[in-house]
């Protein structure tokens, strides 16, 4: 009898082991990220920055949780959640209605609108009117790309990754790339070594604003919002957007 106990204790221990193990493994969130969208997300050696991640990482600290970077091309992360091969996505991903019938968003953590970046030598082009007729650069998938489409007649060249549009720029094959507001900005002040300048700024034609995606009806949606509230008012918040806009939030 007592050799049948000892072997119902291993058993029940290696269960209770293996029930740790998966609740563990649970406990560890699966985040899909663009890693092309700087200042947002991009990677940096072998490091991948940007203000998403300076400000989940504190939103997953609050929570208390673990997680896992996926990189991956922007079009794939909200089939991802679909498919609940993600818990949460991020990369500067615009909140829209027809988003919202397929995921649940956090409440908004940035405020953007559309910028043009065009040659630092073209004057032509100053609203986003004038870029009739023009061959202009988006990137695929974007709610940015949607509405450029719908409102105004152009040439468009939809690309996987916004870089590769700036690069088409720069050699002469664009006329213009059309992206959000906070990402022209960065290039232009980078990459875009004097030679891009942003156009648009008088034209605010997309307000949008920027959410963590979720799992449609997911436990995380509340959580998130509430750590977000927690950040914004201890100031962690403010600390990360001046770290990487260098300037308050408004």
């Amino acid at each position: 009898m007592s050799a049948f106990l000892n072997k119902l204790k291993v058993t029940l221990a290696l269960v209770a082991c293996s029930a740790s193990f998966i609740a563990a493994a649970q406990d560890k969130l699966t985040v899909g990220v663009d890693t092309a969208f700087v200042p947002f997300e991009f990677k940096q050696g072998d490091k991948y920055v940007g203000f998403d991640i300076d400000l989940w990482d504190a939103i997953a600290k609050k929570m208390h949780v673990s997680y896992e970077l996926h990189p991956m091309d922007f079009g794939g992360l909200i089939p991802g959640l679909q498919s609940r091969n993600l818990d949460v996505a991020m990369a500067g991903i615009t909140i829209t209605d027809a988003r919202k019938q397929v995921v649940d968003f956090s409440n908004g953590y940035y405020d953007a609108d559309l910028l043009m970046a065009v040659k630092s030598d073209d004057n032509s082009i100053k609203k986003f009117s004038d870029l009739t007729g023009k061959k202009v650069g988006l990137k695929q998938g974007t709610a940015a790309a949607s509405f450029m489409k719908s409102k105004y007649k152009a040439n468009y060249v939809e690309f996987p990754n916004i870089d590769n549009a700036y690069l088409d720029l720069q050699a002469g094959n664009l006329d213009a790339v059309v992206h959000d507001s906070p990402n022209v900005l960065y290039y232009v002040k980078t990459a875009g070594d004097g030679k891009v300048k942003a156009s648009g700024e008088n034209d605010t034609i997309l307000p949008q604003q920027y959410g963590f995606a979720m799992q449609k009806n997911s436990s995380l949606t509340p959580k998130i919002n509430a750590a977000l509230q927690a950040l914004r008012a201890d100031g962690t918040y403010s600390k990360i957007y001046v770290k990487w806009f260098a300037k308050q939030p408004k």
